[in-house]
């Protein structure tokens, strides 16, 4: 069965914290503390993912709790605790608590946390579904942007700046968005199609060569065709970049260039869904960062792009 973007979790199961990819860990422990805890939860089991769930359940409560009552609250041990924070590549559970409080504070002070968590009810109103869809999407902008590695989008932008062609591979979902990246990159000159049918993808990711790029999207990373497509470019020699929200996903595992992403799932809206703005956000950042390093040649291609289709608009009334 293949997937199709429905999957939310990235499927390693992970049951010791010492077996933690530590690429993740945190540099700073009040930056996307709670991002963190929420991506690392799918790639924990037992009681280590009991730990994450209390933290993400109420994070202010987890916040004033001695580790010994964070500990009794989610039915495990203090070392059971130390050992989660490890996982989050934290020092220590103080670290953690600081990064909560932290967070939560902020979170608070800009109206977040409101309805982040509240399903949408049948007959709530529209004001309300609206201010449920704009907190939800407002926290997975910022955990995005606490997760993501500018350094990796400095790569992927390079990278993209060189290539004489670009493939970009995605099913379902993750294929509206990879042809809005793909639109993008045409208005500015980058040679790049995005492909969707897993056939017309691997036929051209086949075509590939040193100095090209492919980039594969998928939210769970454990869509089949991307994988496979983006996998196919990277025997090529081609550089492989991965758009997805977890960075111990197969797509992450096959790419040379992870770029992560944030969800917030709301009801009607799951992971898959959420991640659509995150995602448009990070390869709008990554466009413009093409865009900034090829500036003469994009800017002469987009003012000739824009004057070619000018002549469609429709016509403004001439003022009275």
């Amino acid at each position: 069965m293949v997937d199709h973007e429905s999957d939310t979790s990235a499927g390693t199961a992970v049951a010791d914290a010492d077996g933690i990819d530590r690429r993740g860990a945190v540099g700073v422990a009040s930056d996307g503390t709670l991002a963190r805890v929420r991506t690392g939860a799918a790639e924990l089991t037992g009681a280590l993912r009991r730990v994450a769930e209390h933290v993400l359940s109420d994070p202010e409560a987890a916040a004033r709790a001695t580790i010994v009552e964070l500990a009794e609250r989610s039915g495990t041990s203090p070392a059971t605790v130390t050992r989660f924070c490890r996982a989050m590549g934290f020092d220590g559970y103080a670290d953690l608590r600081l990064g909560i409080a932290v967070e939560t504070g902020r979170a608070r002070s800009a109206g977040w946390t409101v309805d982040i968590g509240r399903e949408i009810q049948p007959g709530d109103p529209l004001e309300r579904v609206l201010e449920q869809i704009i907190a939800a999407d407002t926290r997975a902008m910022h955990d995005t942007a606490a997760l993501l590695d500018l350094t990796e989008v400095e790569r992927a932008a390079v990278a993209i700046a060189g290539a004489e062609r670009v493939n970009i591979f995605g099913a379902s979902g993750s294929a509206l968005v990879g042809e809005e990246m793909q639109f993008s990159l045409h208005r500015i000159g980058v040679a790049a199609w995005a492909w969707n049918d897993v056939h017309s993808g691997l036929a051209a990711a086949a075509l590939l060569r040193p100095g090209d790029v492919a980039l594969g999207i998928s939210h769970s990373g454990q869509t089949r065709e991307a994988i496979e497509m983006l996998a196919e470019g990277g025997s090529r020699g081609a550089t492989t970049i991965a758009l997805t929200g977890f960075r111990r996903s197969p797509l992450a595992e096959l790419a040379d260039i992870v770029l992560l992403t944030a969800s917030q799932a709301t009801t009607f809206r799951p992971d898959a869904l959420s991640a659509r703005h995150p995602q448009l956000v990070v390869l709008d950042l990554l466009y413009i960062a093409v865009a900034q390093r090829t500036h003469d040649r994009a800017h002469a291609a987009f003012r000739r792009t824009a004057q070619a289709v000018d002549g469609h608009k429709a016509a403004r009334e001439a003022s009275a």
